[in-house]
């Protein structure tokens, strides 16, 4: 098929019904793709009407595709290379290109800052547990790339935010300095984060893939200090608070979980620079970051009038903050 994608094109979406998908599908509708959802109907169904729904187990049986041509695919749900693969050879021949999107837990290195040409985490039976997703990420990534070489697109986000996450890592901030009152924060003001809202993730992947762009790309937001990050919360939120700080050495003797024990801080052994990413292929390709504030703002609406998240899932629990600031503050 022609490496060159007609707009409206025709997209096919592996997944498709939860955050990253549901986003891509939306940004497509709204440009007048043809969408063609594969997933199970598990999640979200019915939830796109404009779209056509095929139903399938894409880790058994992706015959309900056979005979049906696409411009590209996006493959937002492959986690293993035997699944990945799976769809590789139904596909082949039948798409003009196929976008991938992978993680920047693929990278082998996360004590210093890394570019797309960093080396990659391997898979093997001496994988540890903690690095299987990003080895088998990385495995799925070379898969990709033999398959289809200048017509695929890698994309590697970091961290993915706004509405619709399924993760409290950062509506927990917006909506915990709306509720005021002395606030916890970790680590250092000037630690950083590292993320991207959903929808320019979702848009830029869009407008890449139909514009023709191939290779690997780190695809998340410019560094920012936590400092600056709470600051902005705190405007957005105008609640009366009093923010407290407590150093991450204090944090982790005091129990916490280095890993996102506390939302957005991550002062796990070896990923100093986790959040210091190079972004700047992305940027040249056209990536756009929307301003902060709006991320917030969208964000917390779509939190709140969700109810927030379900006991026991939100990101610090109200007693925990209270038993670290009395233990660590008072």
């Amino acid at each position: 098929m022609p490496s060159t994608i007609s707009r409206p094109s025709s997209i096919l979406i592996l997944g498709g019904t939860r955050f990253v998908g549901r986003t891509l599908v939306e940004a497509a509708l709204a440009d007048d793709h043809q969408v063609t959802l594969f997933h199970r109907g598990q999640t979200n169904p019915g939830l796109f009407g404009a779209a056509e729904t095929v139903l399938g187990d894409r880790t058994r049986d992706l015959s309900a595709l056979a005979g049906r041509r696409f411009d590209l695919v996006v493959d937002v749900a492959g986690y293993d290379p035997p699944v990945v693969r799976r769809a590789l050879d139904a596909l082949r021949g039948r798409v003009g290109r196929y976008v991938y999107v992978s993680s920047l837990s693929v990278l082998a290195d996360q004590s210093t800052p890394q570019n797309e040409d960093g080396d990659l985490l391997e898979l093997d039976d001496d994988t540890a547990p903690e690095k299987l997703y990003g080895a088998r990420k990385a495995a799925c990534e070379r898969l990709v790339r033999d398959a289809f070489g200048a017509r695929a697109l890698i994309v590697r986000p970091g961290m993915i935010v706004g509405p619709h996450d399924p993760t409290d890592r950062f509506a927990y901030w917006p909506r915990r300095f709306a509720r005021g009152g002395r606030i916890l924060l970790p680590g250092d003001p000037a630690d950083l984060a590292q993320f991207i809202d959903v929808r320019d993730l979702a848009g830029w992947i869009l407008r890449s893939a139909t514009s023709g762009v191939g290779g690997v790309f780190n695809v998340t937001g410019r560094p920012l200090a936590f400092g600056a990050f709470f600051d902005a919360c705190q405007a957005h939120a105008g609640a009366p608070a009093t923010t407290v700080w407590a150093s991450s050495e204090r944090l982790i003797a005091a129990g916490v979980n280095p890993w996102m024990g506390i939302p957005l801080w991550i002062a796990a052994p070896g990923c100093e620079a986790i959040n210091e990413v190079d972004v700047s292929r992305a940027t040249a390709a056209g990536l756009t970051i929307r301003p902060l504030a709006q991320t917030l703002a969208d964000t917390l609406a779509w939190d709140t009038a969700r109810g927030g998240p379900a006991q026991g899932h939100e990101g610090l629990g109200e007693q925990e903050e209270r038993r670290l600031l009395r233990e660590l503050v008072d």
